[in-house]
């Protein structure tokens, strides 16, 4: 009884180790890495940046087709105190006090 699963677990994994090509160990490892690495930048790699680029074409077109879009005409002015021109105490470095 205890050998009739050992074989069919024997037969199993001899069926799936010819199935690879019947190499075993290092090169085996070695050679579904490469596999695997070609078939990335052959197939996925290209399906998704053709994706990505289809989505930004898409927002772009929807961002310039609302009249109603938020532009920034104006460059915030930066504040003197964070930028160095004002010298003194910051207003994170005031010490704060105590309230009782």
């Amino acid at each position: 009884m205890a050998s009739s699963w050992r074989r069919t677990f024997g037969n199993m994994r001899s069926f799936v180790s010819n199935s690879m090509g019947g190499l075993r160990g290092g090169s085996n490892l070695a050679s579904w890495v490469v596999a695997g690495t070609l078939a990335y930048f052959l197939w996925i790699k290209p399906s998704q940046d053709l994706k990505r680029e289809q989505q930004e074409k898409a927002a772009l077109a929807a961002a310039e087709s609302d009249p109603y879009r938020y532009v920034e005409t104006r460059k915030p002015i930066p504040d003197p105190q964070v930028t160095g021109l004002i010298y003194g105490n910051k207003s994170k470095d005031k010490p704060t006090k105590p309230e009782d």
